[in-house]
């Protein structure tokens, strides 16, 4: 990871937050450079897992850096080259849905589309109530798209959530190390 220019984007899996920080937190000490990403929802909503604020704070504290969190902010991703892989990690149903679907109307996948625009690395860690359910559709899709690669992903609560599913965020190391060499690690389904 050393060296490595890391796009981290954050979207609206409020209950992840603190597992993701500790990986963002990895990959900075292990010499990454990361460029906090933050969907609207995870800018601005407050929930009974945390402020919004409060986020914003940790993320300039392990990253040096001031999230990006507008439109304008995250369009010259791909143009100017500013990442070597992107990851999105938590990824929301919606945030998969827009990606699946071509919209790019928030900063979470229009940083994505920007990335995918100079053929360079997506990572995606799920995380969401319905990936069994309609986002399984979404997931499918993505799956088949070219430099997008997925962390491995479990169902969380299976009697509780039968549909729900989360990433292994554990893996997103070795998941961005493949996705670089253009490999998709396996199992995908844990």
């Amino acid at each position: 990871m050393n060296s490595l220019k890391i796009g981290f984007v954050i979207t609206g899996s409020f209950c992840t937050f603190d597992r993701i920080l500790t990986v963002i937190q990895k990959l900075k000490d292990e010499g990454a450079d990361i460029t906090p990403i933050l969907s609207y929802n995870a800018s601005s909503i407050d929930t009974r897992f945390g402020r919004a604020e409060d986020l914003h704070k940790k993320l300039i504290d392990i990253t040096g850096k001031k999230p990006l969190d507008t439109l304008v902010e995250v369009e010259p991703i791909g143009p100017k080259d500013l990442v070597d892989v992107l990851v999105v990690a938590p990824c929301t149903g919606s945030t998969l849905g827009r990606l699946a679907n071509g919209i790019s109307d928030t900063p979470a996948a229009l940083a994505v589309k920007s990335q995918l625009r100079r053929g360079k690395p997506v990572v995606i860690a799920v995380s969401t109530n319905d990936a069994l359910g309609a986002s399984m559709r979404n997931i499918s899709l993505l799956k088949n798209t070219k430099n997008i690669y997925f962390v491995p992903l479990k169902q969380d609560d299976p009697v509780s959530k039968p549909n729900s599913m989360v990433a292994d965020f554990s893996q997103i190391e070795k998941t961005i190390s493949a996705a670089l060499s253009g490999q998709q690690i396996q199992p995908l389904f844990i």
